[in-house]
């Protein structure tokens, strides 16, 4: 009886301790995968404080939450079930959608710096227009629905990435993977977002503060510098969100070509990044990867600057031939 009890708590400290392993091999994986993921989790956080633009207050906090539920039910209802039936029936096509994501990043990211030099008006990607009639509730829907489309969209390279850079290994742990990336980047984004958002409101608290002295004027102070910076925080946002989508919109095509044989853009990548790392050896892993990302740069603006006139005179006038068509032919 003790020999059968004894035999029995092993066996329970086993399955503890191969559950541990493979709770720690769960959350590896997910650390790894995220971070593949971060140049589009950059320019999620750099995109969204614009969608609370022009409402009150008290508004910008649920607005947030909507959206952020909304990204959330993306990811783990329709993109985590879509990835994991690709990854099981038709991984091949795992590549070519990683690539068309990669090739989207590269012209939303080049058509904003082409915005920036050549203003042109916007092209309209998820933007709201704030004189549409209606009241401030319908604006609201309108304003979280295009931010929710939008997400769709990086939320969707999220995923792909993640299921990318995944071993093989059983569904279950693929899905538990993907499951706790897309909660931990939901989260994180828009904790990110609603402190953004909110920072200018905890900065005018702190500059009309009435404590005295020795800290009231620090406080005050501090407070001023906030609601100052908030404006250039804000570009500094925009402007890493953009090249961090043409950086990694780049990359992911520069891994996508070498897939298909074509291995040039990436050799010479690699060929840069190790004669730059060997002239700087003190700092040899930062300057090559500096350097890659710069290679991957180049190549996402190559593409989006070849994107943007096919977009623009072929894509969107089919399209909107199509749209129009449709309910005619009806």
């Amino acid at each position: 009886m003790t020999v059968g009890l004894i035999a029995l708590l092993d066996d329970v400290a086993f399955m503890v301790r191969t559950a541990a392993a493979s709770l720690d091999d769960v959350a590896g994986q997910a650390a790894r995968a995220g971070t593949k993921a971060a140049g589009v989790v950059i320019d999620d956080a750099a995109v969204t404080p614009r969608y609370v633009v022009g409402f009150a207050a008290e508004r910008e906090l649920p607005i947030v939450g909507k959206i952020a539920l909304g990204s959330l039910r993306n990811k783990l209802l329709f993109l985590l079930p879509g990835a994991l039936a690709l990854s099981a029936f038709a991984p091949w096509a795992i590549t070519p959608l990683l690539m068309l994501g990669g090739a989207y990043l590269c012209y939303e990211g080049t058509e904003k710096v082409y915005e920036t030099l050549v203003p042109h008006g916007a092209h309209g990607h998820g933007a709201d227009d704030q004189s549409a009639a209606g009241d401030d509730q319908a604006r609201e829907d309108r304003r979280v629905a295009s931010a929710i489309k939008t997400d769709f969209i990086l939320s969707a390279e999220i995923m792909a990435i993640t299921l990318a850079a995944l071993p093989e290994g059983s569904v279950w742990m693929r899905a538990a993977v993907l499951s706790i990336v897309a909660v931990g980047i939901t989260a994180g984004v828009y904790g990110l977002v609603a402190l953004i958002v909110k920072a200018d409101d905890a900065g005018l608290a702190l500059a009309r503060s009435t404590a005295g002295p020795p800290f009231g004027r620090l406080i005050r102070g501090l407070g001023r510098g906030v609601v100052r910076g908030m404006p250039i925080l804000l570009k500094l946002l925009a402007l890493i969100g953009t090249a961090a989508m043409i950086w990694v919109g780049g990359g992911i095509l520069m891994h996508g070509l070498e897939a298909y044989g074509l291995s040039a853009p990436a050799h010479i990548a690699q060929q840069a990044a190790e004669i730059a790392a060997a002239s700087l050896p003190a700092a040899s892993g930062v300057v090559a990867w500096l350097v890659t990302a710069l290679a991957s740069g180049l190549l996402g603006l190559v593409a989006g600057g070849l994107l943007i006139p096919l977009t623009r005179f072929v894509l969107a006038p089919t399209w909107q031939s199509l749209t129009r068509a449709g309910p005619q032919s009806a």
